[in-house]
Parts: C-alpha cells; structure tokens; sequence
C-alpha cells in the first residue's frame, strides 16, 4: 500500500474564473506561482498567499476578444527580468503581458483561425500552433517562420531543448519534428487528434491523444510505449521537474498520475472536462477544469487542506451527475447493478471504480488508497443535458465546438453540418453556413433562429458594446498594438538588446556583407558549341536545330562571352528557348549557353520578365529533381545564381524564391561537391537581397536553408559560402541574430573556426561567431 507521503490530496480549491479554465502554467516570479487563462477572456496570476494551503490572485490580465486557450511564460531577459506571459486566444492573436500590466505589452496577430498552443524557448524564441493547421515561430514581436505540413488544427507545440528542434501534434493524428523550420520526420501511430506533448528529455517526448491514450516516442521515430487508463480525450500531459514521471488529465473527469509508466493515482474532479494541469517546482498539481475552478492537490501533509475543505470537496464530487453516454464508466445495465453491500469489500488499486444501485439510483464510487474507503463520485444519469458543461468536445473537422448541428435544408437534398460556439454571433455564423454551403440566402432567418431556439440564446461573458464591424471584428482598439514608430534607442522587449554593434575584432571583415550577388562566368564557348552541335543529332526531329539556327546561337555566345555592344536578337532567344526544352539526356550544354547568356542585361529582361518570367523558372526548377542528372542540376542552380545579376532577375528570384529553395534544398543530398557549392551561392545570392530589403520572414527561410544544407555538405568551399550568406543575413539586425542562435546555428559552425586551410573558412566562421 501506499504511503501518505506519495498520495496526492487536495490543497486548495480556488475561485475566480467565471467560465472553464483552459490553459495552466507554471510561473518564476513570485516563487511557487502560476498562471491560468480561461474561456472568461481571462489570464490570472495566482502566487502563495501563506506558508502551507492557499493562493491568491494577484494579477487580472486582459486583452483578448475572444476566450483564451493557451499560456506559456517567456523566460526572463536583461529587460523583462520577472519574465513575460503569452496567452493565445480564439480571436486568432497571440498577446504578450509583462507581471505587473492588465494590457498587453503587445498583441502578435498572423494566424488565421484559433491559437491553441504555446511553447517559449531560448533567445526570446516562442512557437504557437493554431486551428488554421500551420505553427508559427516568432521572435520578439514578429513571424519569423511559418510551419505548414500538417492537414489539421495543430493543437500541441513544444520546442525542445536541442536548438533548432520543435514538435507539433495534429488533429491529422499525426506528430511532426521540425528542425530550422523544415519537417523532419513525422510520427504516426494515435488513431484520433493529438492533443498535448510534453517533453522528457533531449531524446524522448510524450504525446496524449482523443484516442485515450499516451505514447513515448524517440525523436529518431520509435514508438517505445503505449500507456492506457482513461476512458475518454487526453487533453493535457504534464511531467515532473527532473523526472519521467508525469500527470494526465482528460474528459473523463480525471486527473492520472503515473509513476514508472503505471498509474498510481486518479483523482476524481466533479466537472466533465479537465482541461489543463501543470506541475509546480515543490511537486504540487495544479488543475482546470470546466467549473471554473483551479484545484491544487499535493503530497506534502503540512500543505494538505483542511478536513472541512476535503469534506466540502468530496461532497460536491458526490453530488455530480455522470452521463453514462460518455463511456466513463463502461456500458451500464441499472438491473444488474448490486446494492450498497458491494462496497463493504475493499477495493484493489487506487482509482478502481464500482456502481451501486441505491433508492433506485445508480451511483459511482472510487476506492481511495490514502483513506481506505470507497468515495462517492457522483450520480449516474441518463443524459447529463450538459451540453454546455462540456464546453466544447464536440469535434468538427479537427476543431472544437458547443455545438455541431446537422441541418436539411431541402427533403430531397444533402445535410449540411452547422458548428457554432456559444460566443459566436448566430446571424453571422447562419450567413457563413449558408455562404460555405453555397445555399440561398432566403434561409438566413431561418438558420439563425434555428440557432437561438436550440442553444436557448446562451452567450459567453459580457457582451461588448463598443463598435466593431459585425463581420470582421475590425474596429476595436486593441491595447499595446500601437503603430506608432519606434525610433530612437528602443530597447528589444525580449532581450534587452539595442541596435546591432559590430564586435571588434583584430581582423578586417573583408567576407561580410555581401552587397553583389556571385556569379558562375568560366566558360570555354567553342567546347559548349562542339557538344551542342554532337547531341543536335540526338533531339527528335521537331526539336533538332538547323544549320542556321546553330550559327546564330553561336554568335550569340561571342556576343556575351566578348562584351560585345550588340544585343541578341529575339530570334536568337527563341532558338536558346527550343534548345533548352530538348530531353533531360542531352540538354546540359543548352543549359550551359543559358547559365552565361542571362547574365547580358537584355537576355536576363527578356526571360525574367513579368510576361515570361514564371515560365521560365518554373523550367529551370524541373532541372532540380533529386532523381535527374547531375549536370543538369548543377548548370540549372548556376543559372538561377546568374539570373541575381541584373535588377528583372533579381525581382523574379525573389518573387519565386519559396518554390525555388524548397525545391532546391532537396539537393543537399547530392554526392556532387559542385552541386553543393552552386546550391551554397544560390543561398548567398538570396542573402544579399535580403540584407538590402530586411524582409525577417525572408531571412527565417533563408537562415532555415542555410543551417540545413550545413548540416550536410562538407566541401569547405561550399561550407565557406553559407558562412558568408549567414553573416550577410544576420549583419546590422539583431532580430535575426537571435534568431539564427534560436536555431543552434552558433553551435552547428564553432567547429569550422579551427580550419587550417584555406584560411577563409575560419577567419569568416571568427567573424560570424563574434555577430553570435
């Protein structure tokens, strides 16, 4: 049997929120404090108000529009040394609290559907997951990456301790790793949503699903376990502090703690849904639930609440109502239920639950291992009617709703399903079904009343009376969302920095910034023309050049190769144009032609151009395909790095640059070094023109396909250039410096700054590890 000391009683019940409390977590300051957000449009932080029992609130936040699902703290920095509060809310934003501020410092807006999850991670770092099925990486007040993979609401985000490395689990029911912003490797095995994750350690991560189950994974892939004990959706997972012990709690009333991958304990709650827990640093557990109510359990006996506060604990528990439809307590037969009698005989673990028929009733008992006594848990119903009290589980394409209501518009036609929340306004929710659905807007009355008579006209929290356009919402002043400029020294919100100052060094920095784009010029014209010529016999017959045709490509290429004052003809371009579609076997040298003639300003505006431009990348794209061959690979990223050199070419790869790179990167598995260095220029061309606009989201892609191509080539020459695309992109900003160490890139490069030869690897590495 257990000791007292390893059951976890009630400490404190803690009133405040006026709707369910949906998101927990654990606060530095005050010591032993936390945070909670709540469907109230609340955040509150709650801190010890005395040695043993109880917490008071101390801080009422708010700034959402909307019901707030999610919290984390950001960790404390030169500026903020208390830390900062991000909450996520079902009005798409992200808003940022300092501990002694009812507004928001700042409100982070990007996502378009509800923010469901956040985790914070070094530099400042915070990832957020949403139901518009992205998660995003933003840095200070800004995105600076977009996460896109996934099929479904992303309701789970944590950032590991291994820089660089992130997890998101999906209502796709699948879990996906994420390193520099680029998807890993994705974990599959829950058969419904994932709904919470929580991290072990460097190498092992947990996962609680709708499914009733938790997995422990290796971020290698393997499934290791598979816990099972709740009967219902897992929302939330939660570990010990320097521990692989950890608390579940879920929509079977219950709050689990398991202990060497058994459950030892579940507390009963008297609400249907138990949202959200935490662990704070003394072991004790937090809850949220769908009363309202904060409820703290511990361990320790001189914290443990009074026999008074236990008794008004266990008596509301007893009054509870259990609907037996959400599959709690197995399938109930009231016949063949015993009576009273059968509670005489002790239970046999601590959880263990049995029903009773008593006056005609059918109640539910647990057996409780600290008190050795069976405790009621409530009364058996046959329909709990509490809809509302369930706040929400009703899924409807990977998101929650109050409501899901199928709706036939005509007899002979389909049924259409209808989500709504109790929040949302019926008339614009019955204008959007009909919208969606592409149904007559003659049913608008019908479908809104259809709304309010069967949610009995319920509406959450005050209703707002400022003006706000009832279709977008626009019109209401957010606090802290100022866009008013910030000149002068501002100091950085996350990490007290100031404008970025160049280290000084004993060297010149001669490497960065890049202010011109590196171009691919050796050629020998004659040997691209001889073989040009030789494969000509090879093209089918429509696509063969003739005589003529060559002669004039020829004198194109002495135009370009001689600076001549002449410009090629558009009939010279039309034949470079045919000679580049000829199949993949024989096209390199027409590639060849290609990568030195857009670098002649006329060439580079003809096929760069706003008519003609997107054809032509697209072309050259296909060439990247990690199966094709290798030259043609190599003399299309040298085209693509050429193509930088005049402004047309410059707006067009910048235009293209997401389906350019995404498809490029996939040759970093190339064995061929000079694949490697033409895709390390491509990446530098990028950073040059992004050091001239200073797009951040631009540079987060490109600081991503820097540090993933890092991790693989190993030519120093090509390990040389991404050093000075990585100083060209973080020179002169420091959101960009923080953000390249958010992704562990200091780390990735130390070892290139004790590299003999050539010399420039380690003296550029020097100067790009003084930025970091």
């Amino acid at each position: 049997m257990a000791s007292a000391g390893d059951i976890y009683r009630l400490r404190c019940s803690l009133v405040g929120h006026e709707l369910d409390v949906r998101g927990l977590s654990c606060c530095l300051f005050p010591a032993g404090a936390f945070v909670s957000v709540s469907r109230d449009r609340t955040a509150r932080l709650w801190a010890p108000d005395s040695p043993n029992r109880g917490f008071a609130e101390v801080h009422c936040m708010n700034g959402h529009s909307n019901f707030v699902s999610c919290v984390c703290i950001i960790p404390p920095n030169d500026i903020y040394p208390r830390g900062l509060i991000a909450t996520g809310g079902h009005d798409n934003n992200i808003c940022i609290f300092t501990l002694d501020s009812s507004a928001p410092l700042f409100v982070l807006k990007g996502h378009k559907n509800a923010v469901c999850s956040l985790s914070s991670g070094k530099f400042g770092t915070l990832l957020s997951g949403s139901w518009d099925t992205t998660a995003k990486v933003w840095l200070n007040d800004k995105c600076m990456m977009t996460l896109q993979g996934h099929t479904a609401a992303v309701w789970a985000v944590k950032i590991l301790p291994e820089q660089g490395l992130m997890l998101t689990g999906s209502a796709d029911k699948t879990i996906k790793l994420w390193k520099a912003g680029r998807c890993e490797r994705t974990f599959t095995g829950h058969e419904d949503c994932v709904r919470g994750l929580a991290i072990l350690s460097e190498t092992e991560f947990l996962s609680c699903a709708n499914d009733a189950s938790i997995r422990r994974w290796q971020l290698s892939g393997e499934c290791l376990q598979v816990y099972y004990g709740h009967t219902n959706y897992i929302y939330c997972i939660s570990v010990f502090p320097q521990s692989k012990d950890f608390v579940t709690t879920g929509e079977d009333r219950s709050l689990r703690i398991w202990r060497k991958g058994e459950c030892t304990q579940t507390i009963r709650l008297p609400a249907q849904s138990v949202w959200c827990c935490c662990v704070l640093d003394n072991g004790d557990l937090v809850v949220g639930a769908s009363d309202g109510v904060i409820r703290v359990f511990t361990e320790s006996l001189e914290r443990t609440a009074s026999l008074e506060e236990i008794q008004a604990f266990e008596n509301e528990l007893s009054q509870a109502t259990i609907d037996p439809k959400t599959g709690d307590l197995g399938d109930i037969n009231a016949d063949d239920l015993p009576g009273l009698e059968h509670l005489d005989e002790p239970g046999t673990k601590d959880g263990q639950t049995r029903l009773v028929k008593n006056d005609g009733k059918v109640e539910a008992y647990q057996w409780s291992i600290s008190d050795t006594k069976w405790m009621k848990i409530g009364d058996v119903v046959g329909s709990s009617g509490a809809t509302q009290q369930t706040s929400g589980k009703v899924l409807f394409e990977g998101k929650e709703y109050d409501y899901v209501f199928t709706i036939n518009v005509n007899e002979s036609g389909p049924s259409h399903k209808l989500p709504y929340n109790i929040n949302d306004d019926p008339w614009l929710t019955a204008y959007n079904f009909l919208q969606k659905n592409d149904l007559n807007p003659m049913f608008l009355d019908q479908v809104a009343k259809f709304i309010i008579e069967n949610t009995k006209g319920q509406t959450l929290g005050p209703t707002n009376t400022e003006f706000s356009d009832p279709f977008t919402g626009g019109g209401r002043y957010v606090p802290g969302s100022s866009s008013g400029s910030n000149a002068g020294l501002a100091a950085d919100p996350f990490t007290g920095t100031g404008a970025y100052k160049l280290a000084a060094a004993k060297a010149e920095n001669i490497y960065f910034p890049k202010k011109e784009a590196v171009t691919f010029d050796q050629a020998n014209p004659t040997q691209i023309l001889s073989k040009l010529k030789e494969l000509n016999g090879n093209a089918p017959e429509e696509q063969q050049l003739t005589e003529d045709d060559l002669g004039l490509l020829e004198k194109m290429l002495s135009i370009i190769c001689n600076t001549s004052a002449e410009i090629p003809t558009a009939q010279q371009l039309q034949i470079l144009w045919k000679a580049i579609n000829w199949p993949y076997d024989i096209v390199f040298p027409a590639l060849d032609i290609l990568r030195l003639s857009v670098k002649h300003p006329s060439v580079n505006e003809s096929f760069c151009s706003e008519k003609d431009g997107i054809q032509f990348s697209s072309h050259l794209i296909k060439f990247l395909n990690p199966g094709g061959k290798q030259a043609n690979q190599m003399l299309a990223l040298r085209t693509l790095c050429n193509c930088f050199v005049h402004p047309v070419g410059q707006k067009l790869m910048m235009s293209q640059g997401d389906s350019i790179m995404s498809q490029a990167i996939e040759l970093k598995l190339s064995s061929n070094k000079n694949i490697h260095i033409a895709l390390a220029t491509l990446a530098l061309n990028y950073a040059v023109c992004l050091h001239k606009i200073n797009n951040i989201e631009g540079k987060a892609q490109c600081l991503s396909v820097i540090s993933t191509v890092m991790e693989i080539v190993q030519d120093l020459e090509a390990i040389f250039r991404l050093l000075v695309a990585l100083g060209t992109l973080i020179s002169g900003d420091s959101n960009a410096v923080q953000l390249a160490k958010s992704l562990g890139v200091d780390s990735q490069i130390k070892k290139y700054s004790s590299v003999s030869e050539p010399a420039k690897v380690n003296e550029c590495c020097r100067f790009v590890l003084n930025l970091l």
